[in-house]
């Protein structure tokens, strides 16, 4: 189970300060949106995290295949785009890979993309429950 916190004070803006069990990191808001942008926003952070996860995944794969994979980079991309009257976000992923790889490699890298932890969780059902307290 993934445990992480953000600690926002007023008199920091909107900087927020995040730590996981052995990490600490920042984000903050865009100048646009009056933040300092002195750390990635939080959209940055989640397709960091989308981007992250699918090169790790995909790393592991060939390691366990002895493939030779010797890079992987990942863009990720957001867009708002309507669907059928609605709007929604795109998000597109452009992975660069190198090594000596067959085609047939390729496939099976490309479709082990779509089976990372953090794609799954974004494409997938899901459920938010929030709890406030007040001190």
């Amino acid at each position: 189970m993934a445990v992480v916190e953000v600690k926002a004070r007023a008199d920091q803006g909107y900087r927020q300060e995040i730590t996981s069990s052995a990490h600490s990191f920042a984000s903050d808001a865009t100048k646009e949106f009056g933040g300092g942008d002195s750390a990635p926003n939080p959209h940055e952070l989640l397709l960091g995290s989308l981007g992250a996860c699918t090169a790790i995944t995909m790393q592991m794969y060939a390691k366990r295949k002895g493939w030779d994979l010797t890079a992987v980079n990942v863009k990720c991309e957001e867009k708002q785009v309507e669907n059928e009257g609605k709007k929604s976000s795109l998000i597109t992923r452009h992975i660069d890979i190198e090594g000596n790889l067959t085609a047939e490699q390729i496939d099976g890298l490309r479709a082990i993309a779509d089976k990372c932890p953090i794609h799954k969780l974004l494409e997938g059902p899901k459920q938010i429950q929030t709890e406030i307290a007040h001190k």
